[in-house]
């Protein structure tokens, strides 16, 4: 018997009319025809399910925060960080928090169930801090929230920073980040990425850096980084988020570089949507796209995996929570347009991601937590082509989240929705 079967679903392996049955809070059955009667069910019709979208690479302290104390008139990412820099010392635990539930429950409605924040620890206050570590409990039923010790300000260039880093790390922040192009000097920087990595290898803890956030093709602080990586052993515990340098940089470094990154096992988390708007800014034309390679990357066997970054703060005044978005953005700005493009673009907010994470019980066979979507699509390429609703939101095995099907799409894979099918759905947000 199951607590829960979905019958007729498409799955991102490419096959179709697959039946998956769900009891407590694991999978444990994917077949053609299940025969087990009882119990719920949810019948996919020829729609795409999936295991949830990851967010590698978010900022919750700022999300939905835009226009406190004021907007950024430029749109670029300094103003962004001075704007950061005024509200800060405004902010109060109880509105960091209500924002972020506000956010979180947005994501789940867009089947995001795994998120990674970083939290700004450059005001020694730490109320960033201590605000989403009482946000992660409170979401834990129906998000996993891990949080990044982040001196936004610079590790060493923010009064006390040192310190508040390792007083959030002692609070149960869980993972080691840092920003070195942001520090005063190139040396600088290069000092902070040694010595945060040995706090990650002393601690046991990840390390996830903004790294080479910059049109600058000089900014290399990604070669430390992988050279520290290996030092401290930390392969496949790092990872470099953004690295827009590399889209600056020359090809003949880069071909040395790629291999350095792969070796040391650094997993790569490109931005699409916010490097596409603040990169190149300083260029009349032509003009950089502003995001790393992407498709090298993927071919030397690196894990690139894609994050939303922000929404609806002082550096994004845009966003949705829906990481299809970040992904179509993706595919237009890499250009990575075939179907095997997609696909790899696909997995790079699903298990990519969740590889990024450490995520355990991932993903879409038996056994993996039964942690699912439904898609209002029949594939991969008509998901990312058409970014549909998310009819259902399962985690653990229970439905935690349902939207009503948008009426009269052009489905290439399937029919459309009828308006006698839409009547039996009714929205629904988590409970907490």
């Amino acid at each position: 018997m199951f607590d829960l079967i979905i019958r007729n679903a498409n799955l991102l392996d490419g096959r179709q009319g697959i039946d998956l049955g769900l009891k407590g809070a694991k999978i444990t059955a994917i077949e053609k025809s299940i025969a087990a009667t009882g119990g719920k069910e949810i019948d996919a019709t020829g729609r795409l399910v999936s295991p949830p979208f990851c967010d590698p690479h978010f900022h919750m302290d700022a999300t939905l925060s835009l226009g406190m104390p004021r907007m950024n008139v430029s749109g670029t990412l300094l103003e962004g960080i001075a704007l950061w820099g005024e509200l800060r010392p405004l902010l109060t635990k109880e509105a960091l928090i209500e924002r972020a539930l506000r956010y979180c429950d947005l994501a789940v409605s867009q089947g995001l169930l795994y998120i990674r924040s970083h939290v700004d620890t450059s005001d020694p206050r730490l109320v960033t801090a201590e605000a989403l570590l009482e946000v992660k409990e409170k979401v834990a039923p129906y998000i996993d929230l891990q949080l990044v010790a982040f001196p936004q300000d610079g590790y060493y260039r923010a009064p006390d920073g040192v310190r508040s880093l390792e007083r959030a790390l002692d609070m149960g922040v869980g993972i080691v980040g840092g920003i070195p192009h942001f520090e005063r000097t190139m040396e600088d920087g290069t000092c902070s990425v040694e010595a945060l990595c040995r706090i990650a290898a002393d601690r046991g803890l990840p390390v996830d850096m903004h790294c080479d956030e910059t049109d600058d093709p000089m900014s290399r602080h990604i070669e430390t980084l992988a050279a520290q990586t290996v030092r401290f052993g930390l392969e496949g515990r790092v990872a470099g988020s953004h690295l827009t340098s590399m889209h600056s940089m020359d090809n003949y470094y880069v071909s040395k570089l790629i291999p350095l990154i792969a070796e040391a096992e650094i997993n790569v988390i490109p931005n699409p949507l916010i490097n596409i708007m603040l990169q190149g800014r300083h260029d009349t034309y032509p003009k950089r796209r502003g995001m790393t390679r992407v498709r090298e990357l993927m071919a030397a066997g690196v894990n690139v995996s894609f994050g939303h970054d922000c929404v609806m703060d002082p550096w994004y005044s845009m966003g949705s929570g829906d990481m299809l978005e970040v992904a179509h953005m993706a595919i237009h700005v890499a250009q990575m347009a075939g179907i095997e493009d997609k696909r790899k673009i696909f997995d790079a907010i699903t298990v990519n991601s969740a590889k990024t994470m450490g995520l355990e019980g991932y993903g879409l066979e038996i056994g993996c937590n039964a942690n699912l979507i439904v898609l209002q699509a029949a594939d991969v390429t008509e998901a990312l082509r058409l970014k549909p609703n998310r009819l259902f939101v399962i985690k653990a095995g229970k439905v935690i989240a349902r939207t009503a099907p948008r009426i009269g799409e052009l489905f290439l894979g399937g029919r459309p929705t009828s308006i006698d099918m839409a009547k039996d759905y009714l929205p629904q947000t988590p409970q907490r």
